[in-house]
């Protein structure tokens, strides 16, 4: 007994389903061989029935008595010929015997109404299985009417056409035999693997993720196998990029941390010109900038997983954003001599967004281009408008990026350089910002020459709308 679960359901489905077709193409079959053999009996006698209608000119005289040798003339072997008159009765038949009974079945009837009667049944003396074919015999005139019957017995028939059922039973057994040996072997085709898949993902709840799926299982089964192997990969690099994470955030709180901590130790010793005090204060405050971006940048990822961000919509000029921008980040600039250029017509580039985020998003790329761009270089920002959109061009000479980092670049956590510091989530978080803007971001770097980054918006068709014509807060992932 095969035990309840997928490989039962299989076995009884498939097996039910090809025993209903069995079933209905057996009796089908069996239908179509009997009716074979009764309308080949029938259509033999029916057609000597009519040879006999045609000679039997004697039968037809006004006056005329019938003579038995005449009708054993037209008798056929292993046939009773019997003629009736109107009422059925029997006036002489081919064994020469008397009959006094009367036929009343429904060839008789149907005889009479002009046609070829047939009836199957059992003789009532004998209870033998027979086929009896009538046809109407009519004298000249019409005064002398005869029923011309054939009787014959369908017992050879019969027992033909029981030897084929049973030959078509045994086929029919011997194909479900089949049937069900092959469904029970596919179907621990499909259970076999599925368990196996259940074993390795029940491994993988408990935190075993080095454990995979082995075997080429076909199709489906083979599409959730892979499916699972890619998800503990997976698993395991998110896991690996969280570590790294925690490892690099650790290193970039503690740095600041550690300065601000000294610094204050020092300043509370007393003891220190007015000159050095300032410098401590301006390395206290600048540390604590560094430490405020990084908690807002780790805050701002956990509200966009979770929905919660807020965005403030209204219209913003992006060549005034992007002027402001170069604001921000020219002290730093020049820190490295590298040159910033701004190429874009005189005109107002308006989208409909927040503008905080906004610049949040052009500030991290712009500093990205800074602080990966050598020495005497240039950065290159230009601003375009075309097919209803405004596409912002950040460019720079810097070390590029690798091939295979450039898929990675976004993903969360991933850091090109770890020396550089950060926690990886600035790309992320444009990017998401981005699509919540409903543009997108696209990346192109070769390694050793520079990297080019354009973020491209929907541009807001009507440049007179104020900066407060729509201004409304929507939940993060309302304009992806």
């Amino acid at each position: 007994m095969i035990k309840k679960g997928i490989r039962r359901q299989i076995v009884l489905h498939y097996f039910f389903v090809v025993f209903l077709a069995l079933l209905l193409v057996e009796i089908i079959f069996l239908f179509a061989i009997r009716s074979y053999y009764y309308d080949t009996i029938y259509r033999h006698i029916e057609l000597h029935a009519d040879y006999v209608a045609d000679l039997s000119q004697p039968l037809r005289m006004p006056g005329q008595s019938l003579n038995a040798n005449l009708i054993n003339n037209f008798k056929i072997e292993r046939t009773l010929l019997e003629v009736l008159d109107e009422q059925g009765n029997v006036i002489i038949n081919s064994t020469g015997f008397e009959s006094d009974r009367k036929i009343q079945t429904s060839d008789v009837a149907q005889a009479l109404a002009g046609g070829n009667g047939r009836w199957v049944g059992k003789q009532p003396e004998t209870g033998q299985q027979v086929m009896a074919i009538s046809k109407k015999l009519s004298g000249i005139g019409g005064d002398n009417i005869y029923i011309l019957r054939y009787v014959t017995s369908l017992d050879v028939v019969n027992d033909r056409l029981f030897y084929i059922t049973l030959l078509s039973i045994s086929v029919g057994a011997a194909v479900l035999t089949i049937v069900l040996i092959f469904s029970i072997g596919l179907a621990n085709s499909i259970v076999r693997p599925l368990n196996e898949i259940t074993e390795v993902s029940a491994q993988m709840a408990e935190g075993k993720f080095d454990v995979r799926i082995r075997g080429n299982h076909p199709h489906e089964l083979g599409e959730l196998a892979a499916t699972l192997n890619y998800m503990a990969q997976e698993v395991v690099h998110t896991n690996q990029v969280k570590d790294d994470f925690i490892s690099s955030i650790s290193h970039e709180l503690r740095t600041p941390l550690t300065s601000i901590k000294g610094w204050s130790e020092t300043l509370n010793s007393g003891g220190y010109d007015p000159e050095e005090t300032k410098i401590g204060m301006q390395i206290i405050s600048k540390e604590t900038d560094r430490l405020i971006g990084l908690v807002e940048e780790i805050l701002d990822f956990s509200k966009l997983q979770s929905n919660e961000m807020k965005l403030v919509m209204g219209t913003v000029d992006l060549r005034e954003l992007l002027q402001e921008i170069m604001l921000n980040v020219w002290a730093k600039a020049e820190m490295k001599k590298i040159k910033l250029n701004l190429d874009a017509e005189e005109q107002p580039y308006l989208v409909h967004g927040d503008g905080n985020r906004l610049k949040q998003v052009f500030l991290n790329i712009v500093d990205n281009a800074i602080k990966f761009s050598s020495e005497n270089s240039y950065i290159f920002i230009s601003l375009r408008k075309a097919d209803q959109q405004i596409a912002v061009s950040v460019q720079d000479t810097g070390i590029g990026i690798s091939e295979e980092n450039l898929q990675k670049v976004r993903d969360r956590f991933f850091q090109v350089d770890h020396q550089n510091g950060g926690t990886g989530l600035g790309l992320t978080i444009s990017q998401q910002f981005v699509e919540r803007h409903g543009g997108e971001m696209l990346m192109d770097s070769v390694l050793g020459q520079g990297t080019t980054v354009t973020v491209k918006l929907p541009a807001l068709e009507e440049p007179g709308v104020p900066s407060d014509f729509v201004e409304a807060e929507t939940k993060a992932g309302a304009h992806k």
